[in-house]
């Protein structure tokens, strides 16, 4: 188990969760691992119970890994690998970080590259964005087909078959590489992630942002988390990538 995870189970020995393996953040979180449950689609086909129960379970992708499971949105089963609530976590970090995963699934996450090439690289995932503006206005977009390479690849992003509310806005970053403030690999002149205090698959900076600078308010920037389809340049208050296995 990791060093992360034996601290928190470590935190809950004075109140133990007697049907639970581990505590994450003062909850019972169940582990699955004897029933190989890779993500949150396998966990909600493997216990349909769990149907409308949204929260943080821990599943096997790469390692260990907590991760906060939507069991409600259209059928659930969705492995959130991106949270955005407020401002409370810096998201313009290093490549090692993004690679690694960083924030708390309770609140604010990156779930980390390689995790996301694990959930990935063998299974025919969908994306769905979903994007809250300050006003309380929500989209959203759904992509039939998403995967990311392998760290020697750069996690290539490989996207396809938009449908949604939100717009269109990574049509022009499929087969893009991910540009870190410490690993430029976009078209730019400049670096992208350092361009838009952030880290994406940038092309030419482009029409999404989602990692970037949190506003505290609906002002307009391109350093913001923006959806350019859907709210121009105008910062967004939440936004939620997650992806569910189409097998």
């Amino acid at each position: 188990m990791p060093a992360k995870l034996k601290h928190l189970a470590a935190s809950c020995l004075n109140n133990a969760c007697t049907e639970y393996d581990i505590c994450i953040g003062g909850k019972c979180v169940q582990v699955l691992k004897e029933k190989g449950y890779k993500d949150c689609s396998d966990i909600l086909n493997g216990d349909p119970t769990k149907k409308g129960q949204d929260g943080v379970y821990v599943i096997f992708a790469d390692t260990l890994r907590e991760v906060y499971c939507d069991m409600t949105t259209d059928g659930g089963g969705w492995t959130t690998i991106q949270k955005r609530e407020d401002g409370d976590l810096d998201f313009y970090r290093t490549w090692n970080e993004y690679k690694e995963g960083f924030g708390n699934a309770f609140k604010n996450y990156w779930l980390g590259n390689d995790a996301i090439h694990s959930l990935t690289k063998d299974r025919n995932q969908e994306l769905r964005i979903n994007l809250q503006s300050f006003s309380g206005e929500q989209a959203y977009a759904v992509y039939s087909t998403f995967y990311i390479g392998d760290e020697y690849n750069k996690y290539k992003l490989t996207v396809s078959g938009y449908s949604g509310t939100a717009g269109e806005c990574l049509f022009n970053l499929n087969g893009m590489d991910f540009t870190t403030k410490d690993k430029d690999n976009d078209r730019a002149d400049v670096n992208c992630a350092t361009n838009r205090h952030g880290a994406w698959w940038y092309d030419r900076c482009g029409l999404s942002n989602l990692n970037g600078l949190y506003g505290q308010s609906g002002v307009s920037d391109i350093r913001y988390p923006v959806w350019y389809h859907w709210k121009k340049r105008e910062a967004l208050k939440q936004t939620v990538m997650m992806i569910r296995h189409r097998d």
